[in-house]
């Protein structure tokens, strides 16, 4: 296995972890731009994002859908923007000095993802089909064996860091992924 440094960047650094749906009225990229020299003043080096991803339709938990039911790694969740919008963000973070990383989910992705018609192998199945980590019964487990599962995964994490210019990530249920 790799050694794995963390960059330096991270000593000493406070992170702070941000909702984008619930941290202004309108719940937008755009939005959440305006408070970014408050949070800068408050001493925030990283921020978080928590995922931005667009949330699974299928057995959603609530109106709204949990965060964590991905249907699509590189994609952006438009209740929050665009693409366009998140590169803006993102420019306006790196131009006051601060960091962003992306909460990552590598465990499992929601029901409709676009993997589970182009690669239904990327994913752990039972006798009933598509199998649900735990009791969340609003995503599928990813099967970690699938070594073309891994590699789409860093493509799917190499596509923020290289075209988006993402500083890095938070690995949600880090200790459950290889």
């Amino acid at each position: 296995m790799k050694e794995f440094n963390a960059p330096n960047y991270l000593n000493n650094s406070n992170i702070y972890e941000v909702n984008i749906r619930q941290f202004t009225p309108e719940g937008t990229f755009e939005a959440f731009a305006n408070h970014l020299p408050r949070l800068k003043e408050m001493g925030v080096d990283i921020l978080w994002l928590m995922p931005i991803h667009p949330i699974g339709i299928p057995h959603r938990k609530g109106s709204l859908g949990s965060y964590y039911s991905i249907s699509n790694h590189q994609a952006i969740n438009p209740e929050f923007g665009t693409m366009a919008d998140f590169d803006n963000l993102v420019s306006k973070i790196h131009e006051l000095d601060m960091k962003v990383i992306l909460d990552w989910v590598a465990n499992h992705a929601a029901w409709d993802h676009v993997w589970t018609i182009q690669h239904p192998q990327y994913f752990v199945r039972d006798e009933f089909g598509f199998k649900s980590p735990f009791d969340w019964t609003d995503v599928i487990q990813l099967d970690h064996r699938n070594e073309e599962q891994q590699e789409a995964m860093i493509n799917a994490m190499r596509f923020w860091v290289e075209e988006r210019n993402v500083d890095g990530f938070r690995a949600d249920l880090a200790h459950l992924t290889p």
